[in-house]
């Protein structure tokens, strides 16, 4: 059985629409914008920028250095990077400073010791960074809606309040695609976000802002979610690390906006940081209650594992094929580990995933038990008023009059074209691929997939490229946790990586492995010194 009719036009009207959509985009734009782009980040000077989350804290412990410096240290480079990249788009960065001041004078009186501090707070006086679609007590929460312009955080999510707990201090909040759902970091409230190795690329999306100002070093760690890409494809694009944690582990509570339908099964927080020794402690910290659930103070002996590498999605029409130097610095790494650890990695493909973007945009539509279906997207545009009208807004855009950018109004109107009646095909094809991955995976197997099929495309570009989340959005319908490693910069200067996945709850195995990779490949790479 195949797809139907019905359903293969419907993946070719999607694309079609996407590059009409873009033409207009390119039409009917201001011009001259490129130009403002055309200068390079600043290379990293202050040697504290270079030191990952957990070496600083361990210096803030020890005296080497005040929380209060490391702060500032973090202050003058947002300062310094910002105008290029649009990242952060609200600090804090006074109530940063006085927080860091009492960071310093808690250790000046704390009796117990280094270890004492280490067990209660193990991020105490470190920088923090917060995608801004979590609750930041304070803080913007607007989702990038015009509509939702002095909408403020009254509580922290859960994760930001156990990372404030753990002694991390919130240095501001950073830019989102409109209502986190596309994968170019823009809207029309804080403008667009730009990648930090190329300030004509994209940073990715949702977790865009968040992936630009931590490669970008202005920040170590930083928080994100992810329910079809959204922090790896960031995490990607902007060579750093990023992981999508097995569903239900890490709280989405007071994360907007709010899962509806079955989305909450598919939708996860996680860390994003430059250096892969924070994973793990951030992981630890952001699960809380749920920690109990990961193997995380399990020792991994990467010689023991099965490993597996998926080259491509076995060539779907609705996605773009794998360029070659992504393709080859995956074989790069199936060499590298089978020399290194003497481990034979097996080639395995699945013809399923040809079919990846469509079982995600079915799975995403899916009512709950009680038979609820999804929150419509144009309901979430119209907040906190009526809902809004795609048609009308399209109108009003090619005037300039809309609120909404062009890739959320898409998205309207290809809600109003969904089949509602899911297909079962697909659903058929998801079950078949859900049963072969977690009879291949079991307890203690790892798989390479490729992260995207090109590296950072240039601005507004995702609109001919709309289902090329495909690569990450199928692991999330899958619900296995996965880690996106750097692997290096490509021909054009532009971040390498691969996705590292592994069975349920099998996160600490893809952690291990991440500091495998960050140790052979060598990790992030300061973007201003290309």
């Amino acid at each position: 059985m195949a797809l139907t009719r019905l359903e293969k036009a419907q993946v070719w009207l999607t694309k079609a629409a996407m590059g009409v959509f873009y033409m207009l985009f390119r039409l009917l734009s201001p011009r001259g914008a490129e130009e403002s782009l055309k200068r390079k980040l600043p290379p990293v000077i202050n040697p504290l920028l270079v030191v990952s989350a957990t070496q600083l804290a361990r210096k803030i412990r020890r005296k080497e250095v005040s929380s209060v410096e490391v702060v500032r240290a973090y202050i003058d480079r947002i300062q310094e990077v910002n105008p290029f990249l649009n990242a952060v788009t609200k600090d804090r960065f006074d109530a940063a400073l006085q927080e860091a001041t009492q960071v310093d004078k808690l250790i000046e009186e704390e009796t117990g010791g280094e270890e004492v501090l280490e067990d209660r707070l193990p991020l105490l006086g470190v920088p923090l960074s917060v995608k801004e679609s979590f609750a930041l007590q304070g803080m913007p929460l607007t989702l990038g809606l015009v509509s939702r312009k002095g909408v403020v955080a009254t509580v922290d999510a859960a994760p930001v309040a156990q990372l404030k707990r753990a002694g991390a201090i919130p240095m501001g909040v950073t830019n989102t695609s409109e209502l986190c759902m596309w994968w170019e970091s823009n809207n029309h409230l804080h403008g667009i976000t730009n990648n930090p190795y190329d300030l004509e690329r994209i940073p990715g999306g949702s977790s865009g802002g968040e992936g630009s100002i931590l490669a970008g070093a202005g920040a170590v760690i930083g928080i994100g979610s992810d329910i079809g890409g959204s922090i790896r494809m960031p995490c990607f694009f902007n060579g750093i690390f990023g992981h999508k944690t097995t569903p239900g582990v890490v709280s989405i509570e007071n994360h907007y906006p709010a899962c509806s339908g079955r989305q909450e099964e598919y939708c996860s927080g996680g860390p994003m940081c430059r250096y892969a020794e924070d994973l793990l402690p951030m992981l630890r910290i952001m699960a809380g209650p749920n920690a109990h659930m990961l193997s995380l103070d399990t020792k991994v002996d990467l010689k023991k594992l099965r490993f597996f590498t998926i080259p491509h999605d076995g060539g779907s029409a609705a996605t773009y094929p794998v360029s070659k130097e992504l393709i080859e610095i995956q074989r790069k790494v199936v060499e590298r580990l089978e020399a290194d650890l003497g481990v034979n990695v097996q080639e395995v493909r699945f013809p399923e995933l040809r079919y990846g973007f469509q079982i995600w945009d079915t799975y995403m539509g899916l009512p709950d038990k009680e038979g609820k279906p999804p929150q419509q997207f144009a309901e979430l545009m119209g907040e906190p008023g009526q809902p809004a009208w795609p048609v009308w807004e399209l109108l009003k855009w090619m005037m300039g009059k809309s609120e909404h950018t062009l890739a959320a109004i898409g998205l309207g109107l290809m809600e109003m074209v969904r089949v509602t009646k899911p297909s079962a095909f697909l659903m058929q094809q998801k079950e078949k691929l859900q049963k072969e991955m977690d009879e291949l995976l079991g307890t203690d197997g790892v798989f390479l997939y490729p992260s995207h099929p090109r590296v950072a495309p240039k601005h507004h570009h995702p609109f001919f490229r709309l289902s090329d989340c495909a690569y990450t959005a199928i692991i999330n319908t899958l619900g296995l946790p996965v880690t996106q490693c750097p692997l290096g910069l490509g021909e054009e200067g532009l971040p390498l990586g691969v996705q590292v996945g592994a069975g349920k709850l099998q996160d600490h195995l893809t952690l291990e492995v991440a500091l495998y990779l960050e140790k052979t490949f060598g990790g992030w790479r300061d973007p201003g010194a290309n």
